[in-house]
């Protein structure tokens, strides 16, 4: 287990370092900086002064060494837009990110866990087709559609949420919400699919000749081994979910990542969206890493592979 767990820490830094080289190349190859920082009708005199003084005259594969040996000492930049350091900016803003994550990944195994077993208790049947649609909808509704149709509802007919701000824990209801529904389907198929596959299996047959409950049959033998892939999942989404708000926070005006990303795309902070761009990747990474390893550790036949 130990090995496994150095090889898959191995190939999570190597993908780390991948995606920053990337990003880095991406975001110099979309335009000049110093143009973008000195903005529309700079003279050329004003460029070049921003352009020796951020060292972007160098080389990039210079401009990157140093800004990836700057990273490992501790010292993420300085935003252009905010006038103060990246690294505290943007880690007060990840917790809302963090909890608008965990609670959309919430909302969505709260959806997907009970139509995915309904689903295949009643298979093919009309429960089972109405769950598969339940699950459709959620895709076929773009999240920020969705979220929109949440504000009208209870935020302008009923008055029952906020719409906008994090202050509290109303304000999160509704982005937890359209960005739960959104990947809910995922899980509910993948959980269909299990259920149907552990319950035609031989264990779960003897359990229901020795006379065991049907609940206890499903929830405590079926589904706890149907749900097993739903580890991996979950770890994806959830990166998915930190990576992808930033439609949805900046439709709620949440304090959060997301929208720091899209000011800092708006006003070309360019250390801002560097370091935002590692940091999401990093934890995306890391939470795959997490499920590599939690799936590893549940089912042992993985170490093998």
């Amino acid at each position: 287990m130990l090995g496994y767990m150095f090889k898959r820490l191995g190939l999570a830094l190597l993908v780390a370092l991948t995606v920053s080289i990337i990003a880095y190349l991406l975001l110099h190859l979309s335009g000049d900086p110093a143009i973008a920082l000195a903005g529309e009708g700079a003279r050329q005199e004003d460029i070049e002064t921003i352009r020796k003084a951020y060292g972007l005259d160098r080389p990039v594969v210079i401009q990157y060494a140093d800004w990836l040996w700057k990273l490992l000492q501790g010292d993420f930049g300085t935003s252009v837009y905010f006038k103060t350091e990246v690294g505290p900016l943007i880690f007060d803003k990840l917790k809302t990110t963090l909890l608008l994550g965990i609670s959309a990944l919430a909302v969505a195994l709260f959806v997907s866990v009970p139509l995915g077993v309904l689903a295949a208790l009643y298979k093919n049947s009309w429960i089972d087709r109405l769950c598969l649609a339940v699950a459709v909808l959620g895709q076929a509704l773009p999240n920020f559609f969705f979220a929109l149709l949440l504000i009208m509802l209870f935020s302008i007919s009923w008055r029952m949420l906020p719409v906008s701000g994090s202050g509290t824990w109303q304000h999160f209801v509704m982005p937890a919400i359209a960005l739960g529904y959104y990947i809910a389907p995922a899980f509910m198929r993948l959980i269909r699919a299990g259920m149907i596959e552990v319950l035609s299996a031989d264990y779960i047959r003897t359990a229901k000749a020795k006379g065991l409950p049907a609940r206890s049959v499903i929830f405590k033998h079926a589904l706890r081994n149907a749900i097993v892939p739903v580890v991996a999942l979950s770890a994806v989404q959830l990166g998915y979910l930190l990576g992808g708000s930033v439609v949805i926070e900046t439709i709620f005006a949440l304090d959060g990542l997301g929208y720091l990303a899209y000011q800092s795309i708006t006003y070309k902070d360019y250390p801002v969206m560097q370091i935002i761009v590692l940091l999401l990747s990093a934890i995306y990474v890391l939470l795959t890493l997490a499920s590599d390893i939690a799936n590893a550790w549940l089912d042992p036949r993985i170490r093998v592979s």
